[in-house]
């Protein structure tokens, strides 16, 4: 009996052979931005991307930014995570909880050979440095936004006001869709990935 089609399509498993033929960028690890608006899918595709390269890790930005910290969180990650791959040692991050709004215990991130740091941000003037290749979801905000609306709820509406206006804020002032080396566009079935703007 045939095993089933891989559900991420030829385009993600092309993409995860062009990812390991890139030269190191912090340190031994291939760092790999994947950013985009909230709702745009960005945690979907990192996790299908992840699984194509054989189990790379992905650091969620969900988990290094806060309630009062939404996009104020560029020192912490490039104190927490940055500086030790680029070393060659394993970061320590507290991931937050969303929930009980405090910072967990310590995470060990080994330093592997491609490690996917997914959320809205990870393009950021300040990270793009260390990154080995930016991809950016390329969904409008709108629809990314009523997407992830539908997703969270109505209990996360007062939420999202505030993210909207903080997002719009940070894209201002620090775009990453100009910086991106390719965008990935989600299809009916798998995704299309396009050279980007950089």
């Amino acid at each position: 009996m045939s095993a089933p089609p891989h559900r991420s399509g030829p385009a993600i498993h092309d993409l995860a052979s062009r990812i390991r033929r890139l030269p190191a960028s912090c340190g031994p690890v291939r760092l790999i931005g994947v950013d985009g608006h909230a709702g745009s899918g960005k945690s979907t595709f990192a996790g299908r991307l992840a699984r194509a390269l054989g189990g790379a890790p992905v650091l969620h930005l969900d988990d290094i930014a806060s309630h009062d910290e939404l996009f104020d969180w560029t020192g912490r990650l490039l104190e927490q995570v940055i500086a030790p791959f680029a070393r060659g040692e394993a970061a320590h991050y507290a991931p937050y909880d969303w929930r009980t709004r405090r910072f967990g215990p310590p995470r060990v991130l080994p330093p592997a050979p491609v490690v996917l740091v997914e959320g809205v941000g990870a393009g950021r003037r300040a990270l793009r440095p260390h990154l080995a290749l930016l991809l950016w979801m390329d969904l409008p905000c709108a629809q990314a936004w009523a997407r992830g609306r539908g997703r969270d709820g109505e209990e996360q509406r007062e939420f999202w006001e505030g993210w909207v206006r903080a997002e719009r804020r940070h894209f201002a002032g620090d775009p990453s869709r100009p910086f991106a080396d390719l965008l990935v566009r989600q299809r009916q079935e798998g995704y299309e990935v396009l050279q980007g703007p950089a």
